[in-house]
């Protein structure tokens, strides 16, 4: 055995691992850090990963074949030339990616490269000291990180489970100290987050009120939100609450305790991870059965799942909506331009004129959700209909924008069937030729195929040329386009969210409209 070309081995093929090792943590960390969506997604694109790396495979059998043929020196040779030649293409392979949601090295990223570390040690060791396991070292480099991942999840999960439940025990005491803080929690299938926006644009104006950022409505991000920015100075916290399993809102709601709920939209978002229609139902409408008996609950009675739902809180409970005239707070006179809108907000006597540069029907409805806790605490119309004249539009949601001075429609963050169909009604409305650029919807379990087919049926005669990004994923959208008598002529199928925008460079004008719906992580884009 020759020990130098032995160690030689053992570098490159730890050299070789640092790319598919940081790809796995990447997606495992696009997976939520779930065993389960992981294997999932292995499952779903390991052939994909393989065809990529054709050369790679051929060159792991070449190894291991050569490993049993050729002498040992020979062997141990063979195997060092095919880890430089891996080592260079996965380089290249690397260089050429563009993630759209790159790996975050968050803590938790780092204790699982930690423990990833140590495994590799191990395998480093047994290379060295086993040399009949040298023919195995490309299979090593190539597949292991992938396989590894799983020990790392078993190892560093009870790690993270403490650290966890540390932070949060620290935020529920922090809450717990705030005794006169007005909490709202916000949930539902899709618009928490330009209803929590608007919310908060609205509350500010008489109130010193904190909301969580972005899209921080996990346990871990609302206590983030609490630890670092809730002061004694604030007095309403506006909460954004995320759901996707059974139990979520139940612990969240056990969690912050808010007095005020609000139920946006129910709709079969997570139908993978919850299981049943039923089932998002049921969690969903958590935010209205735990809150406490002097509590408020605010509900969008034009979803069909909410309205039918018997609230067995017995608790004070306003209703609003744009298509059920019947709801407690609901909008009148509705006129939408190609810069806003504007409406009548009606609740029993009042009727007042309220102007919005946010577009659309889902954003009328966010607001009146956002006016009925506003009036319930006490805001005055003037100051609703000033919030609601000022506030920007919420990035990424109906967001009008200009890109390389061409006109966005910007809704690109988490698609939904219900907002889907209101942004191609916006859509239709604009000048010009109208483009949509769409890799259709995810997460919606064995309706995902038959919603995005409805949603490519929609976009007949509300948009002019139709970009489809991933050939796999799209395929029922352009079934629904073809079936609805679409112009397939005036729609282009492509790879990337790269290759959609160049297409987009070179046919479109700046005085078209392009909506952008839905962005999917690269866990799904393919």
């Amino acid at each position: 055995m020759n020990t130098a070309l032995n160690w030689s081995i053992v570098i490159l093929m730890c050299a070789g691992a640092l790319i598919p090792s940081k790809r796995a943590l990447h997606m495992f960390q696009q997976n939520r850090y779930e065993l389960g969506r992981y294997t999932e997604w292995i499952h779903d694109n390991g052939r994909r990963i393989a065809s990529q790396n054709i050369l790679n495979v051929l060159l792991m059998l070449i190894v291991f074949i050569g490993g049993f043929l050729l002498p040992q020196t020979g062997g141990q040779v063979l195997a060092c030339i095919a880890l430089l030649l891996f080592l260079f293409m996965m380089m290249k392979s690397e260089k050429k990616q563009n993630y759209i949601k790159p790996l975050v090295y968050t803590g938790r990223v780092k204790r699982q490269i930690v423990v990833l570390s140590v495994l590799f040690a191990v395998w480093a060791a047994a290379l060295i000291f086993c040399e009949d396991l040298i023919s195995l070292s490309f299979f090593g480099a190539f597949l292991m990180p992938w396989l590894l991942i799983y020990l790392v999840g078993a190892v560093t999960s009870p790690i993270e489970a403490a650290v966890r439940q540390s932070y949060i025990n620290d935020a529920k005491k922090i809450l717990a100290e705030h005794t006169d803080l007005v909490k709202i929690g916000i949930t539902g299938s899709f618009g928490k987050t330009t209803t929590k926006n608007i919310m908060q644009a609205m509350l500010s104006e008489q109130f010193n009120s904190l909301m969580t950022p972005a899209s921080y409505n996990t346990p871990m991000g609302i206590t983030r939100t609490i630890r670092e920015m809730l002061k004694p100075i604030h007095q309403i916290f506006v909460c954004e609450m995320g759901a996707d399993h059974v139990g979520d809102i139940t612990e969240l709601m056990e969690f912050v305790h808010p007095s005020i709920g609000v139920v946006t939209s129910i709709g079969p978002q997570h139908l993978n991870t919850f299981g049943s229609q039923e089932n998002i139902t049921k969690e969903k409408m958590q935010m209205i059965e735990m809150l406490p008996k002097d509590g408020f609950g605010v509900l969008n009675y034009d979803n069909e799942f909410i309205r039918s739902w018997q609230v067995k809180n017995p608790i004070e409970i306003v209703t609003y909506g744009v298509r059920n005239q019947d709801a407690d707070y609901h909008a009148e006179e509705i006129a939408y331009t190609q810069s806003g809108s504007s409406f009548t907000a009606v609740h029993k006597e009042e009727r007042i004129r309220i102007e919005t540069k946010l577009l659309g029907e889902l954003n009328i409805l966010n607001i009146l959700s956002a006016i009925a806790v506003a009036r319930h605490l006490g805001v005055s119309w003037t100051v609703i209909q000033n919030a609601a004249k000022q506030m920007k539009q919420v990035e990424h949601r109906l967001e009008l924008k200009k890109i390389n001075g061409y006109r966005f429609i910007d809704d690109a963050f988490n698609a939904n069937p219900t907002g889907s169909a209101m942004a191609l009604e916006v859509l239709a409305m604009m000048p010009q030729t109208r483009y949509i650029v769409t890799p259709g919807m995810i997460d919606l379990g064995e309706k995902q195929a038959e919603i995005n087919r409805h949603f490519g049926t929609l976009m007949k005669d509300r948009a002019d040329m139709v970009v489809l990004v991933g050939k796999n994923q799209t395929k029922p959208i352009y079934e629904g386009l073809q079936a609805s008598g679409f112009d397939m002529d005036h729609v282009a199928v492509l790879d990337t969210e790269k290759e959609a925008f160049l297409y987009i460079w070179k046919h479109a004008d700046p005085a078209d409209t392009i909506l952008l719906e839905n962005d999917l992580p690269d866990a799904f884009n393919h």
